[in-house]
């Protein structure tokens, strides 16, 4: 089915309620494993369409936030969404307390009462307003964002829109963009200071509320993790301190070199890696996208059947427009088991990574839309991020089709990219941890924990007035999931490290890291993220060895790259 033709019914609240309700008592009446399986099959096949409507009203309202009616069904949902929690919590209880717990155990894993253990701690009725009122100040700030109209040179263009101005060759008008962002930012920074205040004080009134010494214990059990602690992020980011940092340092003076600046760069210089521009992809989005299918057709028969399917039932958003939200996602539509692909294509080499990081995250949907239960479809969050990131190095043999002249261009800006990323996703998550150990912070001492962190991370980045929003340390408030998603970044980081290993992988003998990631991938959601590695042949990246020794080789490469006739 085609996704304008899935129909969308906003549910009885009440309604839902009651089945639900229904269904945990049948659960906890069962008089065999027979009949527990039955009422969990049922169950499952209704949250899969509760869950259905909830997002097709959120992917279609992301499509146009200004769109009356799906913005009131937006709300709907954010204010549903805690109730419904209530008794997902009370069927999570159910299941655990069931009898025939070694039954489902024996079937389906151990790994679905793993994660129901974790959840239960992350919810109590007594949040419930809260956590509503969580859902309104981030739509507040993703609205904020999408209706942006920045004036430049004469016209008026969204935060996506601006993006290929920021990365242009020539100098005053690349500043000229940058600043004309800040001033964006600036002239709407008491609004996002007051929403970011808020919504830390409620997450850290909710962890207390839930017997927490503030938010963090409760951000990692909300992120679903399963097998490391805080101390494990704390070794892995003294560990890019230590092996990344020093590459990613060498990867910018090199760039200064190339463009005849001084180092350390400003914030705009930063972003241009080469004289003559940074890495176009060739023709228009239906070009990038014909050459997506040509990628997926060639890469292997299941990649060619599941990118087909999207094309052919409108299953990628991707042109900006005025009105949509801007950033990118993947998310699954449960009941038609299919996925969906939401971007921002703005002529960078963004739009390329977009169909092969986004459709990495859909491919794994679509290898394990039938698992059973739902939960499997996806794993915990860093570890779906290797789906992504590690598809984005293997589309680099097609990086002719993609980019044309700019082809070497981007390999090793891709590569380059990928080390340097980690560092500054690194410091969103340090940053995080540092705002709620202290929520009570002021914007302003938010701001320059901000600018210090630059200083460990990134000390690439010079500190001036050149573009007062990043130097004075408010850049982080354009960074969406530091509002939505708390102690989201480092899954990314965490996932760049494994993909590495592809990357390096795929060096050695292409077919056997296909392989290798169809390993990984397979396996869907049914193990942990460490038990996910272990099992496709992967290290951890939680091993300092793993980050000192794809640096090691990906610092070779870049050296030895050649990169002759390139301005």
């Amino acid at each position: 089915m085609k996704f304008h033709e899935m129909p969308y019914q906003r549910p009885n609240l009440e309604e839902v309620k009651n089945v639900l309700s229904g269904y945990i008592q049948r659960l906890k009446d069962a008089a065999d494993y027979e009949q527990a399986k039955a009422v969990f099959l049922e169950f499952e096949r209704y949250n899969e369409h509760v869950g259905t409507m909830g997002t097709l009203a959120h992917v279609r309202h992301s499509i146009d936030t200004r769109d009356e009616f799906y913005d009131g069904e937006e709300k709907f949902w954010n204010a549903a969404g805690p109730e419904l929690q209530e008794y997902g919590q009370a069927w999570t209880q159910a299941m655990l307390n069931s009898p025939f717990r070694k039954d489902f155990e024996e079937e389906y894993g151990d790994l679905m009462f793993v994660n129901a253990e974790i959840e239960l701690k992350t919810f109590s009725p007594e949040i419930i307003p809260q956590l509503q009122q969580e859902n309104e100040l981030t739509q507040e700030y993703e609205k904020l964002l999408a209706s942006a109209q920045i004036p430049f040179e004469g016209r008026t263009y969204t935060l996506s829109q601006l993006t290929p101005f920021k990365n242009d060759p020539d100098d005053g008008r690349r500043l000229a963009a940058w600043k004309a962002e800040g001033q964006w930012y600036k002239d709407n920074q008491e609004k996002l200071d007051t929403i970011y205040d808020q919504l830390v004080h409620l997450r850290d009134e909710m962890g207390r509320k839930l017997g927490y010494e503030g938010y963090t214990t409760l951000g990692y059990y909300r992120m679903g993790r399963n097998c490391y602690t805080k101390e494990d992020v704390e070794k892995f980011r003294a560990a890019v301190v230590k092996y990344l940092v020093p590459v990613a340092d060498q990867v910018y003076r090199k760039q200064a070199q190339r463009l005849g600046k001084t180092y350390p760069m400003s914030f705009a210089d930063n972003a241009l890696q080469f004289r003559s521009g940074n890495p176009r992809p060739v023709g228009t989005a239906d070009d990038i996208l014909a050459q997506g299918k040509k990628f997926y057709d060639e890469l292997s028969p299941e990649t060619s059947v599941f990118f087909r399917t999207m094309l052919d039932n409108e299953l990628l958003d991707v042109l900006s427009t005025e009105g949509k939200q801007s950033g990118g996602y993947c998310t699954g539509i449960r009941e038609y088991k299919v996925p969906f692909i939401f971007a921002n294509f703005n002529g960078t080499q963004g739009d390329v990574e977009v169909v092969t990081h986004e459709a990495g995250h859909a491919f794994a949907y679509w290898t394990n839309r039938d698992r059973v239960p739902g939960e499997y479809t996806w794993p915990s969050m860093e570890a779906c991020e290797v789906h992504s990131m590690s598809m984005e190095f293997f589309a680099e043999p097609w990086a002719d089709g993609f980019f044309g002249p700019d082809a070497r261009k981007f390999l090793y800006s891709h590569l380059a990219g990928a080390l340097t990323f980690i560092p500054y996703g690194t410091m969103v998550d340090h940053f995080q941890h540092e705002v709620y150990a202290n929520p009570d912070m002021t914007p302003a001492q938010r701001h320059a924990v901000w600018k210090e962190l630059l200083g460990v991370y990134m000390p690439w980045m010079r500190l001036d007035g050149d573009i007062p929003f990043y130097s004075e340390g408010e850049g982080w408030q354009r960074q969406h999931h530091i509002y939505s998603s708390p102690f989201y970044y480092i899954d990314y980081c965490l996932a760049q490290t494994v993909s590495l290993q592809f990357w390096a992988l795929i060096q050695k003998d292409r077919k056997d890291a296909w392989d290798h990631y169809m390993a990984y991938t397979r396996q869907g959601g049914s193990r942990t993220f460490t038990e996910l590695l272990r099992n496709a042949g992967l290290e951890s990246p939680f091993d300092e060895n793993c980050l000192r020794g794809v640096c090691q080789m990906a610092s070779v490469w870049l050296d030895g790259f050649d990169l002759t006739g390139i301005r």
